[in-house]
């Protein structure tokens, strides 16, 4: 017979998920070269995030204050809907990789911020967050081909991300 405490452990371990391993990030970031303008082509929201159409994060070195200066704009539930801007600061926390960030919304709150995939010419991206709660699909133009759309999808589902609540985010060519 199982005692009490060996139940409750047989549960809590029924209930866990790999999620215990690290999300992996990319070998290295180009960190100039990751810099300008992101599309937001999918995500698993954050709640600021939800309705969001037109969703663009433009990335700007600072070198003088040792950061990155994070513009993240869009429309409120519609393309004409009412424009949203979010100014935040970025650390890089691991420089060996360049691929593990700190988001910074506000003083003092600081969130890890992971980049997971990077195409080899920059042409798209995948951000995320080491609880898997939140994702971000990217591309320097406002839509992937299908081909690769699946492919980041494939990647992000080895990588245990539970995907129901992934959206893609309207985005019209500005």
């Amino acid at each position: 017979m199982k005692t009490p405490s060996t139940l409750l452990l047989l549960f809590l371990s029924a209930c866990s998920t790999n999620q215990t391993t690290p999300v992996k990030t990319v070998e290295h970031v180009d960190i100039p070269r990751f810099m300008g303008k992101w599309y937001v082509i999918a995500n698993i929201p954050t709640f600021i995030e939800k309705g969001a159409f037109n969703a663009i994060e433009t990335y700007t070195l600072n070198e003088k204050e040792k950061r990155i200066d994070v513009s993240f704009k869009f429309n409120q539930d519609s393309f004409q809907g009412k424009e949203k801007s979010y100014p935040q600061k970025a650390f890089i926390f691991d420089h060996k990789t360049n691929a593990e960030w700190r988001i910074q919304p506000f003083w003092p709150l600081k969130f890890a911020y992971l980049i997971t995939d990077l195409a080899p010419d920059y042409s798209y991206t995948v951000v995320a967050v080491p609880n898997r709660k939140n994702v971000w699909i990217m591309a320097r133009t406002p839509t992937l081909p299908e081909a690769t759309y699946q492919e980041i999808l494939a990647k992000l589902k080895a990588q245990s991300f539970d995907l129901k609540e992934l959206q893609k985010v309207p985005q019209e060519a500005k």
